[in-house]
């Protein structure tokens, strides 16, 4: 089954437990438009072909929002499937967006900067020129292979094609921040997988099944550690008290039952581009094999169909936790859930980058900070308060609370606390769902019920049906 078939399937759970009419679940789960590109550039001393995608499976909602990924595999199903998550993604988390996804057949690694920068930028004006890219209709964001650097490339471009487009910077987010990017985006996907996990593990209903208490101690295996798996990782160590136990990276697997110090692993990986050789832990070249490791907590936060229905009956996690697209495949999500685990699904738990890529498009569209209009007004109005408690106490305050007190929110501060509420209502609403109709049997299926759902409203409102 291709990953564009499984998410299909996993949609059509959730139109079975609506009875939707088969001609709108068709007009809500196929994909709208493909754009595929065929393009040369100049490396070295010869010239090379790339082909690129560009996917909107939704625009019922503009702009359609989705991120490029730069990668040896990606091909157009792959790109339709990621497109169709983020259509689902957007409407559960209420990010008024539609849905889509690019990609590029390229292994970056094989190029120097000037050369990435010259392909990129060709891209980019391919993209435009074909009414994919734009802060009205398209924004892409980062996702694998692709960063900040590539984002200011892209919005540089879109730029000098547009010249007199004021808004040109919100025609990709996840810039970098003297760019037009907002704080807190690059940690956006992986402080979300946190706050929902943090969620689930507030509700003693759901976790007394088999994982008593909170998040302290628990023992995580993590698949993964690039961005989105290294901020997962360091905030569930270093804020939640977690264990990580193991890291699977592409080259094996490292073990320390004791815990793992995720900073000095992503340091080691920078440095010898493996996890090979990383002292204090037991390392096993067979990384698939971490994934059917006894641990509290399983974190798929690498490609799509790692957990399939091969090795679906050996996962021992109690717990999986979709930190990557597609992470576990609809054969896979059966057999775990007739054993009892507990699926928190990918369009919840990886929705942080979309949210926060919201707040980042909305920042450039009205072309001012957040924060900058309130914060003076903020503290100000603390110190009034520290004034007025130290004249009923008859006692001044410590230096330190006297700072919390007064302290005004930032933009990071802003990010955090509009993502945090974001989650947890998300996270609420499908918990909810799942509580009252008998036909949403688990978390996955409530949450596609709940995004089509609104996806459904939005084409009733307009007329559509």
């Amino acid at each position: 089954m291709s990953f564009t078939e499984n998410v299909n399937r996993m949609a059509q759970s959730a139109f079975d437990a609506l009875r939707t009419p088969p001609g709108l679940a068709q007009a809500i789960g196929g994909c709208n438009e493909v754009l595929q590109l065929r393009f040369p550039v100049q490396i070295g001393d010869h010239i090379e072909v790339f082909t690129g995608w560009r996917a909107v499976h939704s625009s019922h909602r503009l702009p359609a929002k989705g991120g490029i990924r730069f990668a040896p595999i990606a091909d157009q199903d792959e790109v339709e499937a990621l497109a169709a998550l983020m259509t689902y993604k957007c409407a559960l988390v209420d990010v008024p967006f539609g849905g889509s996804k690019g990609g590029l057949q390229i292994d970056p690694s094989r190029y120097d900067r000037e050369q990435l920068q010259r392909i990129t930028r060709r891209f980019a004006r391919e993209l435009s020129r074909k009414g994919f890219l734009s802060p009205a209709t398209n924004v892409p964001a980062p996702d694998m292979g692709t960063g900040q650097r590539e984002m200011a490339w892209i919005a540089d471009t879109y730029k000098h094609l547009h010249p007199d487009d004021i808004n040109y910077l919100a025609c990709v987010t996840g810039k970098p921040v003297n760019h037009g990017g907002i704080h807190g985006r690059m940690e956006a996907t992986g402080r979300g997988v946190v706050y929902a996990m943090r969620e689930y593990f507030r509700d003693h209903e759901q976790t007394e099944r088999s994982l008593q208490g909170g998040l302290g101690d628990k023992r995580i295996v993590i698949q993964g550690l690039g961005n989105v798996g290294y901020h997962a990782a360091k905030l569930l160590q270093e804020e939640d008290n977690a264990r990580i136990i193991a890291i699977i990276e592409r080259d094996g697997v490292l073990y320390n039952d004791s815990g793992l110090q995720v900073e000095h692993v992503r340091q080691y990986i920078n440095e010898h581009k493996t996890v090979r050789g990383y002292p204090d832990a037991r390392f096993d070249a067979d990384g698939a094999a971490g994934l059917e490791m006894d641990c509290d907590v399983l974190i798929p936060a690498a490609m799509e169909a790692q957990v399939d229905e091969q090795n679906a009956g050996r996962i021992r996690a109690p717990l999986i936790v979709e930190a990557a697209n597609g992470p576990v495949t609809a054969g896979a999500d059966a057999i775990l859930q007739q054993r009892g685990a507990t699926v928190l699904p990918d369009i919840l738990v990886n929705a942080g980058g979309v949210v926060v890529s919201y707040f980042e498009w909305v920042r450039n569209i009205n072309h001012i900070r957040f924060g900058r209009m309130e914060r003076r007004y903020q503290e100000l109005h603390g110190h009034s308060i520290v004034a007025a408690i130290e004249t009923m106490a008859a006692n001044p305050l410590t230096a330190s609370l006297k700072q919390d007190i007064v302290r005004g929110a930032n933009e990071l501060d802003l990010v955090r606390s509009g993502l945090y509420d974001t989650m947890c209502i998300a996270y609420r609403a499908i918990l909810e769902r799942m509580r009252r109709d008998d036909a949403v049997p688990d978390l996955r299926t409530s949450a596609f019920v709940t995004a089509i759902e609104k996806i459904s409203s939005s084409y009733l409102d307009i007329g559509v049906y």
